[in-house]
């Protein structure tokens, strides 16, 4: 790998499908490496399902490498039940993660799809256009969009970790500083001011 270059696996969790998706950040561009779903709804038993993600997120990581994994958290306006299902599942692919020594991160729906819509209740359609946009992908959109969800959680950490690094490298008298009641930018946003940016 390039130095310089962080291979970032995103992973949307869930216990009928478990999307993944994989980019690679090399300074502020990002570029496709894998997407796909584990099909989970054929299995009957939930323990069962829990093994599948375990095997499934380890067999990638071994696969990819990559330098980090980023995951959603379940969305709390479910039902218990749900909320619980999903926890669990988060909670296996987090242990498979740390197994093999990949550090994790955690991000909200509503902060996934601000970081790139801008918009906190985007629906999954719009966070796959923008995933494809921003990835400048030609190939046909996914049958099922938890790919694109889980793309779009590996790019959104990608986004922390440039904006955390250009913060960081400044003099300290020369850091943004937010102004109260001004609107930060979201990167649809800069993407409209900037379209030479992205390649």
């Amino acid at each position: 790998m390039a130095s310089g270059t962080k291979t970032i696996l995103g992973i949307d969790p869930g216990t009928r499908l478990m999307g993944y998706g994989i980019v690679q950040l090399d300074g502020n561009r990002f570029s496709f490496v894998d997407m796909g779903v584990l099909e989970m709804r054929k299995e009957a038993d939930p323990l069962a399902r829990l093994e599948m993600i375990h095997e499934e997120v380890s067999r990638i990581i071994r696969l990819r490498e990559p330098d980090c994994l980023s995951i959603e958290t379940p969305f709390y306006g479910k039902n218990p039940q749900s909320l619980i299902k999903l926890g669990r599942a988060q909670g296996v692919a987090i242990a498979a993660a740390l197994s093999l020594g990949v550090k994790v991160y955690e991000y909200a729906p509503l902060k996934i799809k601000q970081s790139l819509t801008g918009n906190g209740s985007a629906s999954k359609e719009q966070v796959c256009a923008m995933v494809f946009r921003l990835l400048n992908l030609t190939l046909e959109k996914p049958r099922h969009l938890d790919a694109t969800d889980a793309l779009a959680a590996a790019i959104c950490h990608g986004l922390h970790c440039k904006f955390e690094n250009i913060e960081g490298n400044l003099p300290a008298a020369t850091r943004r500083i937010p102004r109260p009641g001004k609107k930060k930018e979201s990167w649809a946003d800069f993407l409209s001011r900037n379209p030479g940016r992205i390649r």
